[in-house]
């Protein structure tokens, strides 16, 4: 009986909250390409594309390196030939061992034919020998004929092109289909040798009788065809039960990893997490299991029909043999001849699944390295770059040549320095992002000069990144023109401007290298020594901070490394700070630099800015408006047009937006009292 007291006391618990799936719709990954396509093709389809992606899978493997392709082939015909010599070897030695007469006389007669049968015998395992040794020096050359053709392509298309959903998702599954080519050789090298060990069998049991190929036929085309609808339900499986991995995958990082650890725990998200998951494994694990089913009726089907055909061909054999068809050696041959042809035969079915799934990757990868191309700038910007093939070239799966046996530089002086940049003219320029219906720059136009420092300055998604971006050559303007000194980008040639131009990025990236390789790379032109290093660590604050990393400079800044260490959103910002002031630019771009960092380490940095003054251009974006009181010209955008511009006490006086933000952010700072009552009000559209 309850206790009233207690019900008084303490209510019941409410029954846990049902939520909705947070997970509806996921993105198709790069491997489900090619098991969604065996899942969905017949056999027919398999069999009628198999020539072609055979024959491709030749064409990169004779690239990549024509002797070990040589070796292989000639080990997979020699192979084929030799196991049909070995079953006729077997036959000989098995009429010899059955005729009449003394046993001792019997291996007399059998002794050539046994001598053969082993020397075929070790030939073969030679063979095999060989052609394992070249698959094994074939797989890694491949790798690297594919993969470089693909480096040389992502990185030399337009940054654009990875605003685009289709590109990046183009790439995503190219890069996948790289690697899915070794295995796409390898498995047309197991399928060619499967082929050929069932080709040899049929011949050698022609060779013993005519019959027998009948009996060959019923014993293994059965088990193949079973074998063939086993592994198309399978990928069926396995494609419906994708989503379900995918989406336990997501789960499994949500919670049971160290970056989402702190929310979960603040906010308690645990028995949400755990109710996405109950959710996952219960509408998906019912299609998994109804599917598996399937499989198993089909395996238990193909097995007793393989038996069934086993035991008409023992029936066919007993009776040609009784009636005097075929000799008691020849029955035995075809019953070893059998049970070869399906081992070749289980591996033709296999590597008939593998060549047909790794195709269909294949085939994302040669299809992105052709429609990369119209993402590659053109080509008099490409002209100085030694690594990426011609246009003709491109689309192929990767350059024939390889660097090592290509003749080495001629050690010339290197070529004059470029002209410094003297002016930066913006003419008109705009840019619309794909799928946006607004442009992010419209028709913008400003001018700046050696030895001035400007500011872009505006609200989230003004335009100020884009702007700069463009004026890095990062960035192509869909109208309008960026000049040099009077010239326009093409006519430098990009790497010669962006050699020119150093930018600091609000989105830097971590890159898993240590602390002086990260600031090195801001000069990839150079080998800065420790010295000019440290220089540019003192001016972006950064230098008290690494000498204090366990291994100071040659700290490795990744976790995943033994010994490497993570640092704060501030710090990073200061590592790629001193990137920036590594390489002495005419043209330096700082894009949000000190948004992580403390009011000291600020400080310092933008005074380390200031001192460009009067010497390189400078361009400042940063929404703390007082850093760029000292600047020499101010640009305000908003929706990606140029509303104002001048120096900060010309903008202050005008009254305009720029004095409407400077004024409300420097009200926050002020502490007379009353002062918040004084604050400027925006516009609901700001």
């Amino acid at each position: 009986m309850p206790d009233p007291a207690r019900s008084e006391q303490e209510p019941v618990a409410a029954p846990p909250p049902q939520w909705k799936s947070a997970l509806p719709e996921l993105r198709e990954m790069w491997w489900e390409t090619g098991v969604r396509a065996r899942a969905q093709a017949g056999l027919f389809a398999v069999f009628s594309e198999l020539p072609r992606l055979v024959w491709s899978a030749l064409v990169v493997s004779w690239r990549a390196d024509r002797v070990r392709t040589s070796i292989v082939a000639a080990a997979t015909i020699g192979a084929g030939v030799m196991s049909a010599f070995g079953l006729l070897a077997a036959q000989r030695v098995l009429v010899e061992l059955f005729a009449g007469g003394p046993t001792a006389d019997k291996v007399l007669a059998a002794l050539p034919a046994l001598v053969a049968l082993a020397a075929v015998t070790a030939l073969r395992a030679g063979l095999a020998a060989a052609m394992g040794y070249a698959q094994n020096g074939l797989s890694p050359k491949v790798d690297r004929e594919v993969e470089r053709g693909l480096f040389e392509v992502t990185t030399a298309v337009r940054l654009e092109a990875f605003d685009a959903d289709a590109f990046a998702d183009d790439m995503e599954r190219a890069s996948r289909g790289a690697n899915s080519t070794t295995g796409l050789v390898q498995a047309s090298m197991n399928l060619l040798a499967g082929l050929a060990g069932v080709l040899a069998v049929a011949v050698a049991v022609v060779v013993v009788h005519p019959l027998l190929l009948l009996a060959l036929l019923v014993a293994t085309v059965p088990n193949g065809w079973a074998s063939l609808r086993a592994g198309h339900l399978r990928y069926q499986t396995y494609a419906a039960g994708s989503v379900r991995r995918r989406r336990l995958w997501l789960l499994h990082r949500l919670m049971a990893e160290r970056d989402s650890a702190p929310e979960l725990r603040s906010y308690g998200l645990r028995s949400f997490l755990l109710d996405q998951y109950d959710r996952v494994m219960s509408v998906e694990t019912g299609i998994q299991l109804a599917l598996a089913r399937r499989v198993t009726t089909t395996t238990t089907v193909g097995a007793m029909i393989g038996g069934i055909a086993t035991a008409v061909v023992y029936v066919l054999l007993g009776l040609l043999l009784i009636d005097g068809q075929i000799p008691l050696a020849a029955a035995a041959t075809c019953v070893i001849a059998v049970q070869a042809a399906q081992r070749s035969l289980a591996v033709v079915t296999f590597q008939v699944d593998r060549v047909y799934t790794e195709g269909q990757h294949f085939r994302d990868y040669t299809g992105f390295m052709t429609r990369a191309i119209d993402h590659l700038p053109p080509a008099a910007d490409l002209a100085d770059s030694a690594d990426l093939p011609p246009a003709t070239e491109r689309a192929d799966l990767a350059s024939t040549a390889d660097p090592a046996d290509s003749p080495p530089a001629d050690p010339v002086a290197p070529p004059p320095m470029p002209e410094r940049l003297r002016e930066i003219s913006v003419d008109a320029v705009s840019l619309r992002y794909p799928d946006r219906d607004t442009a992010a720059v419209d028709e913008v136009s400003l001018s700046i000069e050696a030895g001035q420092t400007v500011a872009f300055v505006g609200e989230n998604g003004s335009g100020k990144s884009t702007l700069a971006a463009m004026i890095a050559t990062l960035r192509t303007p869909t109208a309008g023109t960026v000049r040099y000194n009077h010239r326009p980008a093409h006519a430098w040639g990009t790497d010669t401007l962006r050699a020119r131009i150093a930018v600091v990025t609000q989105e830097y990236h971590k890159w898993p290298f240590t602390a002086a390789t990260n600031i090195a790379i801001g000069d990839i032109t150079t080998t800065p020594g420790p010295d000019r290093i440290e220089a540019a660590a003192a001016r972006a604050v950064a230098h008290d901070m690494i000498r204090e990393l366990p291994h100071g400079y040659e700290t490795l800044l990744d976790r995943t490394f033994a010994g490497g260490q993570d640092l704060s959103g501030g710090q990073w910002q200061r590592i790629t700070a001193a990137r920036g002031f590594l390489r002495d630019a005419d043209v330096l771009i700082m894009d949000e630099p000190s948004s992580a960092l403390d009011p000291r380490a600020e400080d310092a940095l933008f005074q380390a800015i200031r001192d460009r003054q009067g010497r390189g251009i400078t361009i400042l974006i940063t929404h703390r408006l007082a850093n760029v009181r000292h600047a020499d010209r101010i640009y305000v955008l908003h929706h990606g047009r140029l509303v104002e511009a001048g120096t900060h006490d010309h903008l202050m006086s005008t009254g305009g937006r720029y004095a409407d933000l400077f004024t409300l952010q420097a009200a926050g700072y002020d502490t007379t009292p009353g002062a918040a009552a004084t604050l400027p009000r925006q516009p609901a559209s700001a």
